[in-house]
């Protein structure tokens, strides 16, 4: 088994070369990574994103980082397409082209690897309704075992290194919890959105997230209450974050919607032509436009 700090300075090592032999060009768009305990709506909530921002002109690339790669659902692929769709971890010539290692086979030539991704949206992407690119990551199978394996380093040097197109915007929807930041794979993001319900479980999660994220130096952080019924709802996510209701730069709350439950899991018909937007809709339209507007003024 790997010693726990010999692997930490591999990784530090790895995250090095990712970063020295990775061209970046200056970009006009922004990245948001959309986090939170599992089951409180993370992947409905970056997918209707992801639509209300394309239909408002915008490029938009949603990354599925969650190992149940339920995202291409969500936005609206058909079924059929969305089964057909091979992750990029899952894709062993990309990947050994990229990394000069094949997984499985240990680090090969990690170190030395030159991760150019800037191909990795056109040949591996998926079309979806209103003009939304995704991309799904797929899982890292050697993650339990504290090894960095090439399917990581490819998987960070995408979500993180990737070049934007004009005015892109890139969302990422991460598996539950914040095993994310610990592996920092969020480092780099513009924004960040945590998303809870009004449980204590799910309140206790945001706040750990919203602490790593602000050491990842996340700048803005956007904590999302969904599923909300009554005005107790909101007293109650206030009282449980108390003082640390600081952390976030916005707090946008969304009330239950059954229409959700109803349509899933393609969830477009909740924002379906002649259908008058709910409060839900709103709410994520104003979260929307939150998260240009702070994007829009890092670059300025």
């Amino acid at each position: 088994m790997c010693d726990p700090e010999d692997m930490k300075e591999k990784i530090l090592s790895a995250a090095r070369a990712i970063r020295q032999n990775t061209h970046k060009e200056t970009e006009s768009g922004f990245r948001v990574v959309v986090a939170g305990k599992g089951g409180v709506g993370k992947t409905t909530i970056t997918a209707l994103l992801a639509r209300i921002l394309a239909r408002d002109g915008h490029t938009v690339l949603a990354v599925d980082e969650d190992p149940q790669m339920n995202l291409p659902y969500a936005v609206g692929v058909p079924r059929q397409k969305s089964e057909a769709i091979v992750p990029l971890t899952k894709n062993i010539d990309y990947v050994e082209e990229k990394t000069g290692a094949r997984p499985g086979d240990g680090w090969g030539l990690m170190l030395t690897l030159n991760p150019d991704v800037s191909d990795v949206v056109e040949r591996f992407g998926v079309r979806g309704p209103d003009g939304v690119d995704i991309l799904v990551m797929g899982t890292v199978v050697q993650a339990a075992t504290g090894c960095l394996c090439p399917e990581n380093a490819l998987l960070q040097a995408v979500v993180r290194y990737i070049n934007l197109r004009e005015g892109e915007v890139v969302l990422m929807d991460t598996q539950a919890g914040v095993e994310h930041f610990g592996r920092s794979i969020a480092e780099g993001f513009d924004q960040a959105v945590l998303v809870t319900d009004p449980t204590f479980n799910a309140v206790q999660v945001a706040r750990r997230a919203a602490v790593l994220a602000r050491e990842l130096g996340i700048p803005a952080l956007h904590l999302v209450v969904n599923r909300v019924r009554s005005e107790r709802d909101v007293e109650k996510v206030r009282d449980l974050l108390g003082t640390e209701a600081d952390f976030f730069t916005d707090i946008f709350v969304l009330p239950y919607e059954e229409r959700v439950t109803e349509c899933e899991p393609d969830v477009g018909p909740v924002l379906a032509d002649g259908v008058p937007p709910s409060p839900f809709v709103e709410g994520l339209g104003a979260l929307g436009s939150a998260l240009v507007r702070y994007g829009t003024k890092e670059q300025v």
